[in-house]
């Protein structure tokens, strides 16, 4: 073996090692105490930190699922009220179309009563203002026939005179 250390140009030394192993060691051992722990630490509280924002933004996305579901059904069920709301106001309007147009029908059916009445009476006033001026015609005309003794001409004459001033 010694021929092979002197090969490589140095002698074996255990000293060396023995030292280089043990101030390894310390060095592992420091280390360990004063940076790999606190590494540790923050990286263990890096971890607990982004598990916990997971989870938070699971629960987020959870939630924001659920409010859009609501949203979607409450948007679905305003349409359906709105919807709802435009039928009733066509039925409603329909029915009050149909009441306007029933009583249209009416107030004409009224109108053309009191119209026909009311020309029944008027019809009535004129036969009899007509036989009330016939009635004393036949009585002017009887009255002056009795007062002169007429030929068939001049009782025509009479009559047609008399018929005039009737008609005027």
């Amino acid at each position: 073996m010694l021929a092979k250390s002197l090969v490589l140009g140095q002698a074996f030394n255990g000293g060396d090692i023995a030292f280089t192993l043990i101030a390894f060691l310390v060095l592992l051992f420091i280390l360990k105490k004063v940076a790999w722990g606190p590494l540790m630490g923050v990286m263990i509280k890096r971890e607990e930190y982004i598990a916990t924002e997971i989870e938070e933004a699971e629960k987020s996305r959870v939630e924001s699922s659920k409010l859009l579901e609501e949203q979607k059904e409450l948007l679905k069920q305003a349409r359906q009220e709105a919807q709802e709301m435009i039928e009733n106001s066509k039925q409603h309007g329909e029915v009050q179309r149909e009441e306007i147009v029933q009583l249209a029908k009416q107030e004409a059916e009224r109108l053309k009563e009191s119209a026909r009445i009311e020309i029944e009476q008027e019809k009535e006033q004129a036969i009899t203002a007509l036989r009330e001026q016939v009635a004393s015609l036949s009585v002017m005309i009887a009255s002056k026939v009795i007062e002169k003794e007429l030929n068939e001409e001049d009782q025509q004459k009479l009559i047609d005179e008399y018929v005039q001033r009737a008609g005027e």
